[in-house]
């Protein structure tokens, strides 16, 4: 079993990385392995609403890591988004990436554990808490939860080390999401996934 934990902050080893390092820490400490795949600093496109992924299953938008972590998203067994507070919400770049990924790519997240984290100096954590899990809440995940809200504080990485608290908080997430994984692994064939309704989709302006 593997997690793929999103670093969603354009600093490749800062205080969004620390703390998913911490959760990657305890994940492996119950025998799950884990990659940590950050994002980058470079250009990331919004959606441009072209339905091109309907028919392709992947995003039509090339030259950022959309489509890449959607494969990797294939192939893990549950997820983890990391980002920074900016302006009381996640990393605007982040959000673009998850926008078309979560779209283009639906099939990759159905049914697999998923969790957020965040990242703040001071404020905004849980608003950019809740932005991350309704990309979960759609896409038919199980969300993850831990002893508080995931968020560790920090404006630098031994500050964020100080957060013993949010440390502590990201290491039960990480306990808890591979006790989750186990369990749905091991019940994959004694009980199967809730047979699926036709998708109904009603317009309220008519």
């Amino acid at each position: 079993m593997k997690a793929l934990l999103i670093n969603g902050s354009p600093n490749e080893a800062g205080c969004t990385f620390t703390a998913l390092s911490e959760v990657a820490g305890a994940l492996g400490s119950n025998g799950v392995d884990s990659e940590i795949f950050h994002i980058g600093k470079g250009p990331v496109h919004g959606c441009v609403g072209c339905r091109a992924c309907v028919k392709t299953g992947s995003c039509a938008l090339g030259g950022d890591p959309c489509n890449r972590i959607a494969e990797r998203a294939r192939a893990a067994d549950a997820i983890v988004i990391g980002t920074p507070v900016y302006f009381a919400g996640a990393n605007g770049a982040l959000c673009a990436l998850l926008d078309r990924m979560f779209f283009s790519a639906r099939d990759a997240f159905e049914g697999k554990p998923g969790a957020a984290v965040v990242s703040c100096r001071r404020g905004g954590a849980g608003s950019a808490f809740d932005r991350l899990n309704k990309y979960f809440t759609i896409s038919g995940m199980p969300v993850v939860s831990s002893q508080y809200w995931n968020s560790v504080h920090g404006n630098r990485p031994e500050e964020t080390l100080q957060d013993a608290e949010g440390l502590q908080t990201l290491r039960v997430l990480g306990a808890n999401m591979a006790w989750l994984m186990k369990s749905i692994e091991a019940s994959r064939q004694a009980v199967p996934l809730p047979e699926k309704e036709k998708r109904i989709a009603t317009n309220f302006i008519r």
